[in-house]
């Protein structure tokens, strides 16, 4: 039992990191060959770093590295989430965001294409799918990812908006000193991007269960669900077709539990009617599954 545990931990590990890996380079390679080709200026740190470069270099004629820059810029946030979030969660970030910095200075651009919208349209969406990669294993790829994690896991506070309201004022500046064109591509990439993350992302969707049942079958089904860490909502009920009576069980659970959930539940009971409705937004407390 034990070496199982050992074999399972080494399994995520590595996966981790070569999926950390793999989101690095391909971040760097982006930034590179998209947002410096297009000369955009992507969201949150990132954006930050790109726009200190710049101004370096438009402004003292000094070309910058990416890397220290970049890793300044992260060392508060990464202080918070390993105080807020977890211990693990940070340093696997931590490696996300430091090889990425040495990539981005070691890598070639890659001549692609000059046509702005097509940079600032596939950057985006190749950035998007990088981010997902990190997403899909538990980590981020740093920046203002940690202080919205930590704000929204341990303070209830939803900080996208806010974020949001950092990069609107980023675009401001970028768009000031080195032209309007160049921030509005740079939402198109940021847009782009974000599109890409919420349709990949696995715990950033949730779904609604309306499950009918019978009464005795409701205790087997709910132990499947409360399985999950999530609860459910009884409802006594009459079946119309045969006038029996029933229970609907309502749940919302996270998306990427559904198929599995969904199967337990007909293997508790084989005639359960399980209806499957997308939710765009839960309001009041939701278990999320620990990052760390």
């Amino acid at each position: 039992m034990i070496q199982n545990t050992q074999q399972a931990r080494l399994q995520e590990f590595v996966i981790r990191v070569l999926v950390i890996t793999a989101s690095s380079l391909i971040v760097a390679v982006n930034l590179k060959s998209f947002v410096a080709a297009g000369d955009l200026f992507p969201g949150g740190f990132t954006g930050i770093t790109r726009l200190i470069q710049r101004c370096s270099l438009e402004f003292a004629g000094v070309e910058l590295p990416f890397g220290p820059i970049n890793l300044a810029l992260n060392a508060v946030p990464a202080f918070i989430s390993f105080k807020l979030v977890g211990k693990r969660f940070t340093l696997y970030s931590c490696l996300t965001i430091v090889l990425t910095s040495i990539f981005t200075d070691l890598v070639p651009a890659l001549d692609i294409t000059e046509d702005i919208l097509l940079i600032s349209i596939f950057g985006g969406m190749i950035n998007g799918f990088a981010v997902s990669l990190c997403l899909g294993v538990r980590v981020t790829s740093g920046g203002t990812d940690f202080i919205a994690i930590a704000l929204s896991e341990r303070k209830n506070v939803d900080a996208w908006n806010y974020i949001l309201c950092g990069n609107v004022v980023l675009l401001a500046i970028a768009g000031y000193l080195f032209g309007w064109d160049k921030a509005l591509y740079s939402m198109f990439y940021q847009y782009a991007s974000t599109q890409v993350v919420k349709m990949l992302d696995p715990d950033g969707r949730r779904a609604t269960l309306l499950i009918v049942t019978g009464r005795e079958s409701a205790g087997g089904v709910c132990a499947q669900i409360q399985d999950t860490h999530h609860t459910a909502t009884l409802i006594e009920g009459v079946g119309l077709y045969n006038g029996d009576p029933c229970v609907m069980i309502y749940s919302v659970v996270a998306d990427s539990e559904v198929r599995s959930l969904a199967r337990k539940i007909r293997h508790s009971d084989p005639k359960a009617f399980v209806n499957v409705l997308r939710t765009q937004q839960v309001v009041g407390k939701f278990y999320r599954q620990p990052r760390d």
